[in-house]
């Protein structure tokens, strides 16, 4: 599917919000053409980014009492994996919908554009957490990260990419053009240590998810909230690279190459310039500018085509906007709409 982004603003995910459509007013008025359902971790636990996609996972155990999921293996654990394997195999892509007692947000989204159709919407973006993440922050009974149990972790991944198809073919009821991000913060710390993981693995396991996104027809974003090394994702199959401009920028500058066959070939760099924290309260539309403008002619000056890096844009928060306020949160989303609207006017970005 072509995308053509052209300096528009977008949202990562979640709102502070404790009432959907509260956050879908704000999310309508500021991101007008590309919505995002919202993940609204105060509405309850179930709505945390791991819980909200855990529901139809084998072995999973959710203790709302205390807030905390966690994976049993204990016991049998064959049986329920046959059972799960079987509705993978089957390609029962129904099975896996997220159900609205994870997901408020995604329903009443679905509901609104059912109901209201606005002409302004290009594409629809949502959002899934992505394997790696969730296979090393979620554990056992024992503390153990899910990752290094092989069969648990081949359901996580194999659940990322059932539950992403069931998103993209539910959000194509209401729009053709649908946008998936894989939330993966913890590959921030991809090399340090404390992560024994291959860059092979990383890449076999986004593209298998990235692919079922494309088999679905929605395109396929990324986003980590931290540093990392940003040409591993690059070869992964994706269409959006989603990076915190505001703190991190310098790290990106590190893979030209990467980055220039990643421009190439269409992809869009979303920039996420916009702080989702405190420190948007002294930033201006102005002073956002003029740092978009220092990178875009630094990554100029390291080889990448200048045009094709403007018009191959999204503007975004740095990260998602769940722990912040409500009031912060209409100012950060203000702050990435007027950025947006100004690039477009200085760019001369019209369809």
């Amino acid at each position: 599917m072509s995308f053509d982004p052209l300096c528009l603003a977008a949202a990562v995910g979640s709102f502070p919000h404790k009432n959907a459509e509260e956050a879908l007013d704000l999310i309508f008025q500021r991101f007008p053409e590309i919505p995002v359902w919202p993940q609204l971790p105060r509405l309850g636990f179930r709505e945390n980014m791991y819980v909200q996609f855990s529901e139809k996972l084998p072995c999973a155990v959710l203790d709302e009492s205390a807030g905390c999921l966690h994976f049993d293996t204990g016991g049998d654990i064959y049986g329920p994996l046959e059972s799960f394997f079987e509705r993978v195999v089957l390609e029962d892509v129904d099975f896996f919908e997220t159900a609205q007692p994870f997901a408020a947000g995604f329903h009443a989204f679905i509901d609104r554009l059912t109901r209201e159709k606005p002409e302004t919407v290009r594409c629809v973006k949502g959002q899934v957490t992505g394997p790696i993440s969730f296979g090393l922050t979620i554990t056992d009974q024992g503390k153990r990260a899910i990752m290094y149990h092989p069969e648990l972790y081949e359901a996580i991944l194999k659940g990322c990419v059932m539950s992403a198809r069931w998103q993209v073919r539910k959000l194509k009821t209401v729009h053709p053009q649908v946008l998936i991000f894989m939330d993966e913060p913890y590959l921030s710390a991809f090399g340090s240590a404390f992560i024994n993981l291959s860059r092979e693995q990383v890449v076999s396991n986004l593209s298998e998810l990235a692919e079922g996104i494309h088999q679905e027809g929605g395109l396929v974003g990324i986003h980590c909230c931290g540093n990392t090394d940003w040409s591993i994702l690059m070869d992964v199959p994706i269409d959006v690279l989603n990076f915190d401009a505001y703190e991190f920028f310098q790290g990106l500058t590190l893979y030209p190459e990467s980055l220039a066959r990643f421009v190439d070939r269409g992809g869009t760099l979303a920039w996420g310039i916009v702080p989702s924290s405190d420190a948007a309260e002294g930033e201006s539309v102005d002073s956002l500018r003029a740092r978009f403008g220092e990178g875009l002619e630094l990554l100029a000056g390291k080889g990448i085509d200048r045009d094709r890096l403007v018009r191959q844009c999204l503007i975004t928060p740095s990260c998602g906007m769940g722990g912040r306020t409500v009031e912060l949160a209409k100012r950060i989303t203000m702050l990435t709409a007027e950025l947006a609207a100004s690039l477009r006017e200085k760019h001369a970005l019209y369809r």
